[in-house]
């Protein structure tokens, strides 16, 4: 058996020291660092020395050791994660060297200083090492007779729109859960939507529930809209929309809109509406979940007229209406990098009462907005909104964040309106449509930085009516919203050029430079990654392969591309949450980039690259068509073979920024290894290491910041002020929603509810369940 271990010990010497000269002689021509060649050398050596039986083998091996440990500090410094993969692996090697077995092999038996205590050393080390991760992961407790008070006007324990507010703060003023008493937070109750996608892939479950007086109403992502009792979870009413999903890909519906219609009495009086996967817009009675009457046709509006012939799954809506005096306003989600000329992301506003169309903003036509002339569409192909938007009553304005035109990837067609007001938040008069402002938050965009966060107002002492739009990118601008100029500075900044034939760029991009930048660590070759020595060295081959030349570095034929932030974000459509109280605007963000690539037509049409169509729909990862331009495109996460991100951990962070300065008040690790790891299996073991991360937060009046969103199965409380980790629950998928809070009076308690749907593309599991928080009921 000994010799066995020893041969399976050297022949794996070996394999990774010849993979290692392969691998980094391959890096080492390509510019990069030639201290993998050299690992590789002696670990085949030393497997050689090992053969002979030498004892030099592990003098050798221990001096390279030495050697390796001082490099890796060189690279990286004490950073754990990044000197992971340079030191475990050899060291594991190293040790299986001081082992009786291989002592005795090379004539070594009965020298070793200290090595009847050092394997019981080692097994001391590995517990306590294991033990201070679980550790560090541990929430801690609270005194249960500590409570906080309850809201001071009744509206206060309602969570009455997306984010709570018009404005999408996530911001409430409830406070009877502290800092003090979080702890003793359990699960009050649990509800399941039910089935929702009939086997499809990519479902979802990702509504923020809203709660108006007794009732708490949401939907799922089949559409169903359901209204439950807010203090126990029995449902109360449910609404089969029986929604055709042929060719939708992923089942989503991330909210709904509740309306009371002034001086109204009796049925429909309460309205809630949603918008549906087969582009449709329905009225339901509030109190009953039937379809109101007088809305639209029999309660529901066909939002696909004016849009001509639109493909099964290319137009849809996930988010819920905005409202503003009196009208909803919509946009949709319109399939990406397929073709050009896809559905029209024409933004639309109708009579909430009536479901009549009042007015469009048509990007083709912006200065008309009325529904096309006899015969037309609304013009295709041009800049959609997919996110929620926001909107000020006072103002009379509706705020609009707005995607790109299609495809994505290559913008040599677009036009000057669609240069104009892609990628940008638009002010639209809530009357008339018209554009009353707009900033846009990258020019010509090339890398699907669509605006994918709903704009967050905010008023601040002063009278700053402020705006927040967060992006993709990772930069957070902030406006004022009555005109749209910023209030804290922006600065046009040279960004890399080099475009292939028939392309264009902008010389410039916005940056927002009095708020950090949450796109992450600017990658380097020194910042890829990997489990192993092997797969880090691959991962820094292509590293070196790619064009980077920072962010904004434009794609191209010749060489993949390193897109920093990736599609994933910096902010995705979570958002942020701000603490008006405290100023703070709090923020999860993801550092994970994309390894983008163009495909020239011809080799797009040899490889049979075609638009996808309601049989074959997937993820907008993968290769994307782009029809009718000259080059298709591959978009993927930048992974290493083992489908781990290439860069080192963290991949995400929470943050609090200051927002009468802009200054970063404190950044923590967001997510454990718990739920993820090699090959998307999980590692069960909870070391803090930041994980990717799609969903919102809600901040409290009592300072705490509730938030799910992980990749990991988690529900998490942090004190708003400092950032501290108070309280965690386990899900049963991820929590890639956006939570509620609210106070329920049956109870006389404060509850916190988030859907637990996980995400497909996040790898965060899947459940149907609504989960409710709350205090233990008081005796």
């Amino acid at each position: 058996m000994q010799r066995f271990l020893n041969v399976l010990f050297l022949l794996l010497m070996c394999l990774v020291g010849l993979s290692l000269l392969w691998l980094g002689g391959r890096l080492a021509l390509l510019g990069g660092s030639i201290w993998y060649v050299f690992s590789g050398l002696v670990m085949v050596v030393t497997a050689y020395l090992g053969c002979r039986r030498s004892a030099l083998s592990v003098t050798v091996y221990w001096a390279f050791l030495a050697a390796n440990l001082c490099w890796a500090l060189w690279e990286v410094g004490l950073d754990g994660w990044a000197l992971a993969p340079r030191l475990a692996m050899p060291v594991a090697m190293g040790l299986y060297m001081l082992t009786p077995f291989y002592r005795r092999h090379v004539g070594l038996a009965g020298r070793f200083v200290g090595a009847r205590i050092m394997w019981p050393g080692l097994l001391l080390l590995l517990v306590g090492a294991v033990g201070t991760a679980f550790w560090i992961d541990r929430s801690p407790t609270a005194d249960s007779d500590i409570w906080g008070a309850g809201p001071s006007q009744t509206t206060d324990g309602d969570w009455i729109a997306y984010g709570n507010d018009r404005g999408g703060s996530r911001f409430s003023p409830l406070a009877q859960i502290t800092p003090a008493n979080v702890g003793n937070l359990e699960k009050a109750w649990t509800f399941h939507t039910g089935k929702l996608s009939d086997g499809k892939q990519g479902s979802a479950f990702q509504a923020n529930p809203l709660k108006v007086s007794n009732r708490l109403f949401l939907c799922a992502g089949n559409n169903d809209v359901i209204a439950l009792d807010p203090e126990t979870g029995r449902q109360l009413w449910r609404h089969h929309l029986k929604t055709d999903l042929a060719g939708v890909y992923g089942l989503v519906c991330r909210g709904v809109t509740y309306y009371r219609v002034p001086q109204a009495t009796g049925v429909c009086a309460e309205r809630i509406y949603t918008a549906t996967l087969d582009a449709r817009l329905i009225a339901l009675d509030a109190a009953t979940g039937s379809l109101c009457p007088g809305f639209g046709r029999g309660g529901q509006v066909d939002l696909k007229v004016g849009l001509g012939n639109v493909d099964k799954g290319y137009y849809f809506v996930t988010s819920p209406p905005a409202l503003v005096r009196g009208r909803l306003v919509l946009g949709g989600w319109v399939m990406d990098g397929q073709k050009i000329k896809e559905p029209s992301g024409v933004v639309r506003a109708f009579d909430a009462v009536t479901g009549d169309f009042s007015w469009a903003f048509d990007i083709g036509r912006p200065d008309e907005h009325g529904l096309p002339p006899s015969g037309a569409i609304f013009t295709p192909g041009t800049p959609n909104s997919w996110a929620p938007m926001s909107s000020d009553e006072a103002l009379g304005l509706v705020y609009v964040p707005t995607g790109n035109a299609t495809p994505d990837y290559f913008g040599g067609h677009r036009t000057a309106n669609d240069d104009r007001y892609s990628s940008a938040v638009l002010a639209l008069d809530a009357e008339s449509g018209a554009v009353r402002w707009s900033f846009q938050t990258t020019h010509h965009d090339l890398w699907d930085y669509d605006v994918p966060a709903q704009p967050t107002l905010v008023d601040l002492p002063g009278g700053v009516r402020g705006l927040l739009q967060p992006t993709k990118r990772g930069e957070i601008f902030f406006l004022d919203r009555a005109t749209g100029k910023p209030i804290l500075p922006v600065e046009e900044r040279p960004v890399p050029q080099g475009a292939v034939p028939g392309e264009r760029l902008s010389k410039t991009q916005p940056y927002s430079v009095a708020i950090p930048s949450f796109g992450g660590p600017r990658p380097t070759e020194r910042g890829m990654w990997g489990l192993t020595p092997i797969d880090q060295a691959m991962c820094r081959i292509r590293f070196r392969q790619a064009r980077f030349d920072g962010d904004m570095t434009p794609l191209s034929t010749d060489h993949p591309t390193v897109t920093w932030p990736g599609y994933l974000g910096g902010i995705d459509w979570g958002g942020v949450s701000v603490d008006p109280r405290r100023g703070l605007m709090i923020v999860n963000n993801n550092q994970v980039a994309n390894y983008n690539r163009l495909i020239p037509r011809a080799d797009a049409d040899r490889q049979g690259i075609k638009p996808m169509n309601a049989e074959h729909m997937s993820d907008v990862g993968g290769p994307v068509a782009q029809m009718g331009v000259p080059y298709a495109a591959h978009i993927a996460p930048f992974l290493s073979p083992l489908a781990i991100p290439c860069q080192q951990p963290p991949y995400g962070r929470i943050n609090a920024v200051d927002l009468k300065t802009g200054k970063l008040v404190w950044s923590r690790i967001f997510g454990t290894s718990r739920d993820s790891g090699p090959l998307a299996l999980p590692t069960f073991v909870p070391i803090p290491m930041g994980v990717p991360n799609i969903g919102g937060s809600v901040a409290t009046a009592s300072g705490l910041t509730f938030i799910g969103a992980t990749q990991e199965h988690m529900f998490r409380a942090y004190e708003t002020a400092t950032g501290r980790l108070l309280w965690k629950a386990r899900l049963p998928a991820g929590g890639n929603a956006s939570p509620s809070t609210y106070w329920s009076d049956a109870s006389g308690r404060q509850f916190v509810v988030i859907a637990a749907g996980g995400h497909g593309a996040m790898l965060s599991g899947a459940s149907d369940e609504l989960v409710a928080y709350a205090l233990p009921k008081r005796e």
